[in-house]
């Protein structure tokens, strides 16, 4: 089991390091397109101030989270950019306060709840290591658009593994988005960190294998990079049609960035 605390530190920490990205920005730069297209930098940081702030609404009013809920699934993907275009249009400052008094309050109530806590989600309701687990990968995710606007190459740093968990963890959602029917059997997925570190997942046996750098698979379940453009290897054809569907997030996929560069 993870431990929460050591989790909810890592999100602190995964949103510092993109807070001080943008944290002296000018307008202009702001107002930045980013990969996603007619997403700017402002976009970005309003869909993890939207999403942080249902996060918080989901962990303290589960009733007004079902109605939250029920909405968005009527058009998941229009009601996602309502909720970014909604908070991008505030003057910068303005933005960059919201989303860290949201950040910040979500990690107290965090911090603060009973062992034990389900938080209702879009999908199953999670623990609060899981929900903190999402957060790091949505708020790296989106801080690899800012990078990738800003031309930036981030170091990536031991948090990654966070961000591989929960891709690995939602192979079985990747199948059921597109309507396809999941492999029963396990995959061995296995990523070599920065540092050297071997990050492994599944069976030992598993004959359906994964494997490489670290940081490609979490821009390939992120749906960051063209698997094409990404040293993610895989034996046995379900483990490969994987790699081509895989996602580490919530909702419809979205056609993923094309070969260096260019889509969303």
């Amino acid at each position: 089991m993870p431990d929460v605390a050591a989790v909810i530190g890592d999100l602190c920490e995964e949103s510092q390091e993109l807070d001080a990205l943008v944290r002296e920005l000018s307008a202009g730069q702001w107002a930045a397109p980013t990969p996603a297209p007619g997403w700017s930098i402002a976009h970005q940081i309003a869909h993890l101030t939207w999403t942080d702030e249902v996060a918080l609404l989901a962990a303290t009013d589960a009733e007004a989270f079902a109605r939250e809920a029920a909405q968005a699934m009527e058009a998941p993907e229009a009601f996602v950019d309502r909720g970014a275009e909604g908070l991008a249009v505030l003057d910068p400052a303005a933005l960059l306060a919201r989303w860290r008094g949201g950040r910040e309050r979500l990690e107290a109530v965090l911090r603060g709840a009973p062992a034990g806590t389900r938080i209702p989600w879009y999908g199953p309701p999670m623990s609060v290591a899981s929900m903190a687990t999402a957060r790091i990968m949505e708020t790296w995710a989106h801080g690899q658009d800012v990078a990738d606007a800003l031309g930036v190459t981030r170091t990536p740093t031991a948090r990654l593994r966070h961000v591989a968990r929960i891709g690995v963890r939602a192979r079985n959602y990747a199948y059921l988005v597109r309507g396809i029917e999941a492999p029963e059997e396990e995959f061995r997925v296995e990523l070599e960190a920065a540092d050297g570190e071997l990050i492994v997942f599944g069976a030992e046996d598993a004959p359906q294998r994964v494997g490489g750098p670290l940081v490609d698979f979490c821009l390939l379940v992120t749906r960051r990079a063209h698997r094409d453009d990404l040293a993610v290897r895989a034996i046995g054809p379900d483990a490969d049609r994987w790699l081509d569907i895989a996602q580490a997030f919530a909702g419809p996929p979205g056609p993923g960035r094309s070969p260096r560069g260019g889509g969303k």
